[in-house]
């Protein structure tokens, strides 16, 4: 069995205290896991700026090198695994084994990881706005002419990791090159990416003591929280409103991403039956970018029984198979409960499952050891409905039909919005709506990421801070 220590800046430190990885299905113990504490946090925080500092002996542009040579490493080689080693088949396949995610869409997240290594020189320069990484590393430098002067905000970045969707991790992919350490909190069930990927910058040459690895519980995450004075978490709704304007804290929660019909386009909805198929589809629903609303002014129920059709006969497949579609729960309990708050949701009139009638038995499919949920279409008749705003970690979606004037003061909160309209009063709207992070115009999937832009905000503008420089003849 694979043992996974702590990485106390690099180093392998075995604990007294482990936790097993297990199989989700089985039960069979994959891996045993090395388990921080507090106190192992604080005293390793202390050695934060040499992280900083060992990165900042080595060119930003060399620094790209490396990672980029990590990329083909963690795509195809045979790397280290803890005491170990592991094969990118063993990888994903022990991956989905504890995640719960179908192989196939293991391998699709390990090469959007690679995709983001290997053009991290055009996604810096697109955060950066194309600033010369030059004057990051040395504070200031003149640009077109412009003293410039940055510093930054902190020698580390935590954070907090989940273990829902490994593609979350190409949020922290572009830190080493910025000079900043990595601190890292692995989710329970999806120690492999953070391990895999940090052997393949090591064996790049990255240095090691500028990356620490502490798996634990949720005192370990608040510990990397504490003591980090810049870090990404993940969670949901409350965790947002937990950290909500915490200025140390960059908070990744629910997406609550949507389609947005306009009146002169909704009439043609059939030739975008596939764009929001995959929109819900696409990692089995698990991603914030995953559509949970599509809002129309009108055909809501024949647009919601067109995707019920196509969802509703979804069943699950042994992960291995590559026609798997649905990602199995393995916390006990979590389907159960959100199954629980659906159906509570549907006594309120006008809300209706449309899957229902295409699939063969309940949405709920219980087994030994974890349980799935079958795709839901709900339509609702009004934003009012307690259904009409919600997101869960499968293949779920409302229609909801509201006017288009109405739209934007009831869509709420949304990281991805792609707005199929043609009408410039719509587009303008669109454009001006302040609780809209990222925005499509036109037919483009909300599954569908570009990388060259900023994801629930600038890594680059959390990092840093623009200040006032001026140097004089003496320097």
């Amino acid at each position: 069995m694979i043992h996974f220590p702590i990485l106390r800046w690099g180093e392998p430190y075995k604990s007294l205290d482990m936790d097993k990885v297990v199989h989700f299905a089985s039960g069979e113990p994959l891996a045993e896991v090395s388990q921080a504490n507090r106190g192992l946090i604080q005293r390793d925080m202390r050695k934060a700026q040499r992280a900083r500092h060992v990165l900042r002996e080595i060119p930003c542009g060399e620094l790209l090198g490396m990672l980029k040579n990590a990329a083909e490493l963690f795509m195809r080689a045979e790397l280290p695994a803890g005491e170990a080693t592991q094969t990118p088949d063993e990888f994903i396949k022990y991956q989905s084994a504890t995640t719960g995610l179908p192989e196939h869409m293991c391998r699709q997240n390990m090469e959007k990881l690679h995709y983001v290594l290997t053009n991290l020189e055009n996604i810096l320069g697109s955060l950066t706005r194309g600033l010369d990484l030059g004057i990051l590393s040395r504070g200031y430098g003149e640009e077109n002419g412009v003293m410039r002067s940055y510093q930054a905000t902190t020698p580390v970045l935590g954070m907090v990791l989940p273990s829902n969707s490994p593609g979350v991790h190409g949020l922290w992919l572009p830190v080493i090159p910025l000079q900043i350490g990595l601190v890292l909190k692995p989710g329970p069930q999806e120690p492999w990416t953070p391990y895999r990927m940090t052997e393949a910058f090591f064996q790049s040459g990255v240095p090691r003591k500028a990356v620490a690895l502490y798996p634990g519980l949720g005192d370990v995450g608040a510990a990397v929280l504490e003591h980090c004075p810049r870090n990404l978490i993940f969670g949901g709704t409350a965790t947002v409103e937990q950290y909500k304007g915490n200025p140390r804290l960059q908070v990744h929660g629910p997406g609550f991403s949507k389609i947005l019909f306009g009146d002169d386009q909704v009439d043609d909805w059939k030739q975008h039956l596939e764009l929001m198929v995959d929109s819900v589809l696409i990692n089995s629903g698990r991603s914030c970018i995953s559509c949970s609303g599509i809002w129309v002014s009108r055909h809501g129920r024949e647009i919601a029984e067109a995707l019920a059709q196509r969802l509703g006969p979804i069943a699950p497949k042994p992960p291995e198979d590559p026609e798997a579609a649905l990602a199995a729960f393995t916390v006990a309990g979590q389907a159960e409960a959100t199954n629980a708050v659906i159906e509570q949701g549907l006594q309120e009139s006008g809300v209706e499952d449309l899957c229902a009638k295409y699939r063969e038995g309940d949405r709920l499919i219980v087994q030994e050891r974890c349980a799935y949920l079958r795709p839901s279409v709900v339509v609702c008749d009004s934003p009012q409905r307690r259904l009409a705003n919600t997101e869960y970690m499968f293949p779920f979606v409302s229609v909801v039909e509201c006017p288009q004037e109405k739209m934007l003061k009831h869509i709420g909160s949304t990281l991805v919005a792609t707005g199929i309209t043609q009408e410039e009063g719509f587009l303008r709207a669109l454009l001006d709506c302040t609780h809209i992070d990222r925005l499509n115009l036109g037919p483009i999937p909300t599954i569908h990421l570009n990388w060259l832009q900023p994801h629930e905000g600038n890594l680059v503008d959390f990092l840093f801070r623009a200040r006032a420089f001026q140097k004089g003849p003496c320097l």
